[in-house]
């Protein structure tokens, strides 16, 4: 469970603060295949079982964008 964005000029990682905008993006990510699970988590600067809860309640509540 790391919270942090790696800096990679000092090899030091930066903590990352969860925002509705960094949310929203990691959302969006995880439902287009964009990113994956720990990605998402570490770029909004939650655990992933925080970001897979957060996740499931984004996809109850955005309707689906695709045709079956």
């Amino acid at each position: 469970m790391n919270l942090y964005k790696t800096n990679y000029k000092n090899l030091k990682e930066d903590p990352v603060k969860t925002t509705p905008q960094n949310v929203k993006e990691a959302n969006e990510g995880l439902f287009y295949s964009r990113m994956n699970l720990p990605e998402a988590a570490k770029h909004c600067g939650m655990s992933q079982k925080e970001m897979r809860l957060t996740f499931f309640e984004y996809l109850k509540y955005n309707p689906i964008t695709y045709q079956a």
